[in-house]
């Protein structure tokens, strides 16, 4: 489920460092995130790509957020990359790369809605990275992809081989990174209304975002971004949003 990644296709990396953080990046293309344009962003070693600023913060936290941080979490949890493992993003205007995502973006599209034809891409991927306090070689893989046609935008979270979900400092077991409080996936607009959480965030079932989907391919969650009207899904359809603009996603 993982899109190319990598020093072959032109990424950059962040420092190995607890807690860091790339420099701004400034984006080629605006991305309309709940409703508002952002030109730049930050990807954050502790599996947060976020807005505006920073977010060096290690202990995952439930959506909405105090403080107007909006930010996108394929996997927020306590990262160590000096123990191992690499942070790499790239935009891209790759003809391949935009046409793979607008086939895969294809299902997750109301039926009537124009299916997108993104025209820029941003590819933040965490390559078999481990936890705080790693008395273990267990190493997590995951991706969020930012993509644009101008107008409509949508997050694709994409995720790979998860062995842990906790570092030390968060009560993880420093032999298995399970346990205290484990990662939390999803996004928050920083508006403090509209947000998302994955269904399984900050339990031990977000260890199996890999297995679990809101599309229907094993591992990959795609979500319309530019604008919502509601948070959750309801609890009778985990991995769903309750309203996108026009229609439910399943």
């Amino acid at each position: 489920v993982l899109y190319p990644f990598g020093p072959g296709v032109g990424d950059e990396a962040t420092h190995h460092e607890d807690d860091g953080t790339s420099p701004e990046i400034f984006l080629q293309e605006n991305f309309s995130f709940f409703g508002r344009a952002h030109r730049s962003l930050y990807v954050n070693n502790n599996g947060v790509v976020s807005f505006g600023t920073m977010v060096p913060e290690f202990t995952p936290q439930p959506f909405p957020l105090p403080g107007h941080r909006p930010f996108v979490a394929p996997y927020w949890a306590d990262v160590d990359t000096r123990l191992g493992g690499d942070v790499f993003y790239r935009q891209s205007r790759d003809p391949q790369l935009l046409a793979r995502l607008a086939q895969d973006l294809a299902p997750a599209v109301p039926v009537g809605d124009l299916f997108p034809q993104p025209t820029w891409a941003f590819v933040a991927t965490w390559d078999r990275v481990t936890y705080f306090g790693a008395a273990s070689d267990k190493v997590n893989t995951f991706q969020a992809v930012l993509a644009s046609d101008g107008v409509t935008c949508f997050v694709l979270l994409n995720y790979g081989d998860l062995q842990w979900t906790t570092g030390i400092a968060n009560q993880g077991d420093p032999h298995t990174g399970l346990g205290g409080i484990p990662a939390q996936a999803g996004f928050d607009s920083g508006d403090g209304v509209h947000y998302y959480n994955v269904p399984g965030s900050r339990t031990p079932a977000v260890q199996s975002l890999s297995h679990r989907s809101n599309m229907g391919v094993p591992g990959r969650w795609a979500f319309r971004v530019d604008h919502f009207e509601a948070t959750e899904g309801p609890p009778e359809t985990p991995g769903t949003l309750s309203k996108t603009p026009e229609a439910p996603w399943s």
